[in-house]
């Protein structure tokens, strides 16, 4: 029989789940802020809650947290206090060598609504480091005829220190022939020349031996020392002299190793031992010596390693000629790395929200960043998603996107989509990088329960048993989860005065129908009643 009530009333509950992404606080600049190095764990360094105007929950309840790329985590948040304090002791010699100033840059991230926030802690050296020479003694060979005036580079002392902490000049023992002059590198770096003030007679005086002292600027200043050994040559009145005062090379970074840099060449007018040269390098850095190696007779410079132009641009090395008889000259190399595109770009994820609720607006997904190391178009970058993909790039700020929904979505049409971030550079060739993202959609209750048949006819005999199954009925759900689970019941009867609670019973769980009671068909032909799901 056709059922004369259908239950029509739809019970709709919709969790919505999003972030919103205001664009006035994404790429706003914090601080800068500043510590010296070797400062303790646990040292304030400033309150963000009041630099972000926040109160003290809501740093909280707003999810804030810091985002450290390619660093330690040197500072950490307590969003009960808005306090940003010092995590782990900073080194600044360990962080940036030579680089001045020395300068982290992270990232304050508000999960909700989301806001990223720049920021930059820059670490300030102290004087803790003392000159230390590379050569403890060094000797120095003269001639007994040697010009007055006639300056002899000396080796530089190193200070990991930076700035006025730095070695800053340099003094000699007292004697009687001669003073030490402080003179700079074109890399910041000072070195000391010995100069002659009085004629030297190798006769009276063979040998003399000096204490060179270098300090730094600190305060008070440190010093390291060095013994200076000079001895006094019978003439040889011809030092060897480059071709060139100053090389400058190029290199692509993807030379292999042997490859020839340059050959540099010297020519000395004296002859014999006295005209005969060999070369090296004059106090070379340890990298320079980990990467160049000399030809002690032909002057030939090979590389002793591969170059990394992500990791050091350029090498600034002294290249000394020296004769047999002691006498030496002095060129500079500079050697420049080309880059090549060799590193593909690379996607860091900063939040990822999966699953994402079906039927609601634009949502944000995902938030990251791209870099690549490379220089010019060898580090630029486009990314990308899949066509036919319900979901939007955006581009925000300093290399960071949005991923977000073009539309609502349906979880009943489709209820995972597989992403692919593809990244790629603008360099030759061009280099590539994907980054796969699973999104989920989670079902809210959008979809009424359906019966398989409008009407069920069931036939039944009389003076049956009592609780005798007499048929079933069946609705399903679109839906997922507790949203789909279908539960049965008997709707009131159209005549009130039928007993109709009395008469039949259906399972909640499954539908099956019971008769109750022994049924007479004398009394009562057609019993009609609707259900409900």
């Amino acid at each position: 029989m056709e059922t004369g009530w259908m239950c029509n009333r739809r019970q709709r509950q919709v969790l919505v789940f999003f972030l919103l992404l205001n664009m006035s606080g994404v790429g706003a600049e914090l601080g800068p802020y500043s510590v010296v190095e070797e400062t303790e764990k646990g040292f304030f360094v400033a309150n963000l809650g009041k630099d972000l105007g926040l109160g003290l929950t809501e740093m909280s309840t707003r999810g804030a947290r810091i985002i450290f790329q390619g660093h330690k985590e040197y500072l950490q948040l307590k969003v009960q206090t808005g306090d940003l304090l010092i995590n782990e002791k900073p080194d600044r010699e360990e962080l940036c060598g030579s680089i001045e100033p020395c300068v982290l840059h992270f990232q304050v991230l508000m999960e909700n609504p989301l806001e990223i926030f720049q920021a930059e802690l820059t670490v300030k050296d102290i004087n803790d480091h003392s000159p230390v020479f590379t050569e403890r003694e060094m000797i120095v060979k003269i001639p007994e005829n040697s010009p007055l005036g006639i300056a002899l580079p000396l080796s530089n002392a190193l200070d990991l220190d930076v700035g006025s902490n730095n070695v800053q000049n340099y003094k000699i023992s007292h004697n009687l022939h001669f003073q030490v002059l402080t003179h700079n590198l074109s890399d910041g770096r000072k070195y000391p020349e010995l100069v002659l003030d009085k004629e030297l007679d190798r006769e009276e005086e063979p040998e003399i031996t000096l204490t060179l002292t270098a300090l730094d600027g600190g305060s008070p200043p440190r010093q390291g020392t060095a013994q200076v050994l000079i001895e006094v040559l019978d003439v040889n009145d011809n030092a060897p002299e480059f071709e060139q005062r100053l090389y400058k090379v190029h290199i692509p970074e993807n030379s292999l190793v042997g490859s020839l840099v340059v050959n540099v060449s010297a020519r000395d007018l004296d002859s014999g031992v006295n005209g005969k040269i060999s070369y090296s390098f004059f106090q070379p850095s340890e990298d320079i010596s980990k990467t160049l190696e000399v030809n002690l007779m032909t002057g030939e410079i090979r590389l002793k390693k591969q170059v990394d132009f992500e990791t050091v641009q350029s090498y600034e090395v002294d290249i000394k000629a020296t004769d047999g008889g002691g006498l030496s000259g002095k060129c500079t190399l500079l050697l420049q790395v080309v880059d090549v595109n060799d590193n593909p770009p690379k996607v860091t994820m900063s939040a990822f929200t999966s699953p994402i609720p079906e039927n609601s607006p634009e949502i944000v997904v995902a938030v990251f960043s791209v870099s690549d190391p490379d220089s010019g178009d060898n580090g630029k970058t486009i990314s990308s998603i899949q066509d036919d993909l319900p979901f939007l790039l955006r581009p925000s700020v300093k290399n960071f996107y949005t991923l977000v929904t073009k539309r609502a979505l349906d979880r009943e049409e489709r209820a995972e989509y597989n992403i692919i971030i593809i990244v790629t550079d603008l360099g030759k060739p061009r280099l590539k990088t994907e980054h796969n993202i699973t999104v989920k959609v989670s079902d809210v209750n959008d979809n009424a329960p359906a019966f398989t048949q409008t009407s069920y006819t069931l036939f039944v005999r009389e003076n049956n048993s009592p609780a005798l199954h007499i048929g079933s009925v069946s609705a399903t759900d679109r839906d997922a989860g507790a949203n789909a689970q279908v539960t049965y019941s008997l709707l009131p009867p159209q005549d009130p005065q039928l007993p109709l609670a009395s008469l039949v019973s259906i399972n909640a769980d499954n539908g099956q129908l019971f008769a109750l009671r022994a049924l007479d068909y004398e009394a009562l032909r057609v019993l009609e009643f609707g259900v409900g799901a």
